[in-house]
């Protein structure tokens, strides 16, 4: 599934496009310029907790051992709020992530 195919209700949009405001209606047309702004969206394998002193120790070969098991699922984070979980998937010779959870927040549900 590519990132264009996510339709925005999943992530807590209206459905219509279209919100009351003290002025009137907001159109489509005016929150088209939202649309091109960029997010920066990372997909989190897991976390790791150590010392300075355990970090410095740390060189070519060394494993870091994260917080998760294999197959559980990642964290997706856009601009540092998680907003989904997914399962890391190969796409030809790179890796993806196939979204199995969309996180809905309080601000969202509102």
């Amino acid at each position: 599934m590519m990132a264009d195919d996510l339709a925005l209700e999943e992530f807590g949009a209206s459905t219509a496009l279209a919100t009351a405001d003290e002025g009137g209606v907001k159109s489509a047309m005016d929150l088209a310029t939202v649309f091109d702004v960029p997010v920066n969206i990372s997909a989190v394998l897991g976390k790791a907790h150590m010392t300075v002193a355990q970090l410095l120790k740390l060189n070519r070969g060394s494993v870091l051992e994260l917080d998760r098991k294999v197959g559980e699922a990642i964290d997706i984070f856009v601009n540092n709020r998680l907003v989904a979980r997914g399962e890391v998937v190969v796409v030809e010779d790179r890796l993806g992530v196939t979204m199995t959870e969309i996180i809905k927040t309080e601000d969202s549900a509102a």
